[in-house]
Formats: C-alpha cells, sequence, structure tokens
C-alpha cells in the first residue's frame, strides 16, 4: 500500500510536519557537525528566540530525531546531538540548504506578489 501525502492521517504527511518547518531544518543541519550546548547551538542559528529552540528541540527529541544528553559537568550541563534516525535527514536537509543558498538572489528579488 502506498502513502499518500495529502491525507491528514497519512505517515508521511505526520513525518512532514516533524521536519518541514524552518527552525527543524536549520537545527537539524545545525547539529550536523556534531553534538552542541544549547547556547552554542543558539549562538550557531540567527534569529531564533530562546523559546522557539527550546519548542524545536523538544519537537525533534519527541520524533527521534535529536537526543539530549546530560553532560557530567559541574555545574550541569546538557548538550544536543542528532540520532541515527536525524543523520539520515542530513543528506535532504543539505540539499535543501544547497538549493537556498544557490537561489537566494532569486527569491531576495520576489516581491512575493
Amino acid at each position: 500500500m502506498r502513502s499518500d501525502v495529502f491525507l491528514a492521517d497519512c505517515p508521511a504527511h505526520t513525518t512532514l510536519n516533524l521536519v518541514a518547518d524552518t527552525w527543524a531544518v536549520v537545527v537539524v543541519f545545525g547539529l550536523g557537525r556534531g553534538p552542541l550546548r544549547y547556547t552554542e547551538l543558539r549562538g550557531r542559528i540567527g534569529g531564533i528566540s530562546n523559546k522557539m529552540l527550546t519548542q524545536t528541540l523538544r519537537k525533534l527529541e519527541h520524533g527521534k530525531l535529536v537526543e539530549r544528553r546530560t553532560l557530567p559537568t559541574a555545574p550541569a550541563g546538557v548538550e544536543y546531538r542528532l540520532t541515527p534516525l536525524g543523520q539520515s535527514l542530513l543528506g535532504p536537509v543539505s540539499v535543501l540548504a544547497q538549493w537556498a543558498e544557490e537561489h537566494a538572489d532569486e527569491l531576495a528579488d520576489s516581491d512575493g506578489g
């Protein structure tokens, strides 16, 4: 049986809802080089608020794309890393990022209407 991404209850539709928003893509791409602490990740991602980063990380954790690990440091620290499933998303996300970079000028020139 083939999935129909246009149906609300389709598993592929649910998956796209998880990963197809701007911040989810940027966070996955940001964690692509390895684990980062929250403040390091926030510093790497321009324009994201603390609230939005926290919500995005929680959503990606719930979706099993990111894992949160408590570090044995004093004071206790936390780092985030991609799970193997999250790493499998790096290929498509990298292609999307490359496309965005290649077409940024064209998209910036459009007036949205």
